[in-house]
């Protein structure tokens, strides 16, 4: 099969443990541009934050971000953006505050979070990415439904971090009983995310291969999480990364190597080193 889409899972996937890039990650991820194969990265991170990776990869290429409610190449020039109304934003705020939690209303611009202490346990799971200071603001403010009061917001995504996991499902719960706006979403590391109703990170990729002819046979899908459960089931390849939950490698064609032995550069180079480029194949009329 001939595969012209490479769609990869940022964290637990293209980074390592420490949250760095190995070098043969960047040059796999080179190798398979070269052979002419489009190249997205795919994750719950806000749009800033997987931009600064694309260009450590150098790609410039449609990124779906916020587990995909926000897809775009250019921060200016977004492709696609379904957001959570001001009133619902309010009202979930809310309803959160009721509970012992992190928030974080993320923005592609900015995010805004509540300033909380949380247990020492917790700590190392406050997976808020930080982006470039100087394109990307980061504010904490003591109450967060009395800073929305003065300033509503429209973000396209939620995320939340409990003290309690029972709190995390009884909250889940009455949310997608009460409204109907949104989807919730739970991640590897136990934060809920919550998005507008419909989005997804398959529903990004699907957005995308529409817009550039690439069929579904055709993609390669590595990823990690939960949340790339289903685009490993629904690519033409789904590949689960070493380090994944064996749920996900039950779902899996192929599973490589962990994040932290390189498992992406692993796939790409075994896998696609069998492949012509693109390119050539068009100049020899074997494909349009």
């Amino acid at each position: 099969m001939l595969y012209k889409m490479l769609a990869l899972n940022i964290d637990g996937t293209l980074l390592q443990g420490n949250g760095r890039l190995n070098k043969t990650t960047k040059e796999a991820i080179e190798y398979a541009g070269s052979k002419g194969i489009a190249v997205t990265l795919v994750t719950s991170r806000d749009f800033s934050s997987a931009n600064r990776i694309a260009k450590a990869l150098k790609l410039n290429t449609f990124l779906v971000t916020h587990q995909g409610s926000y897809i775009a190449a250019d921060l200016k020039k977004p492709m696609f953006v379904k957001r959570i109304s001001e009133e619902s934003c309010a009202e979930l705020v809310r309803f959160l505050e009721k509970f012992p939690s992190r928030i974080r209303l993320v923005h592609e611009h900015y995010s805004l979070a509540n300033r909380v202490k949380l247990p020492s346990n917790l700590v190392g799971k406050v997976m808020f990415q930080t982006s470039n200071a100087f394109s990307y603001s980061e504010r904490y403010v003591d109450s967060l439904s009395e800073s929305l009061a003065e300033s509503p917001m429209s973000p396209p995504k939620i995320e939340v971090i409990f003290e309690d996991t029972e709190d995390r499902q009884d909250c889940k719960k009455a949310i997608n009983a009460m409204f109907d706006e949104v989807d919730c979403i739970e991640n590897e590391d136990g934060k809920l995310e919550i998005v507008p109703s419909g989005v997804s990170k398959l529903k990004g990729v699907l957005y995308i291969c529409d817009r550039l002819n690439i069929h579904r046979e055709e993609v390669v899908m590595i990823g990690s999480g939960p949340d790339d459960l289903p685009l490993i089931e629904w690519a033409g390849l789904g590949v689960a990364m070493g380090n994944a939950s064996p749920k996900i490698k039950r779902a899996a064609d192929w599973i490589t190597r962990s994040n932290n032995e390189n498992g992406v550069s692993y796939m790409v180079k075994e896998h696609f080193r069998k492949q012509q480029p693109i390119q050539f194949l068009r100049k020899m009329k074997q494909m349009k």
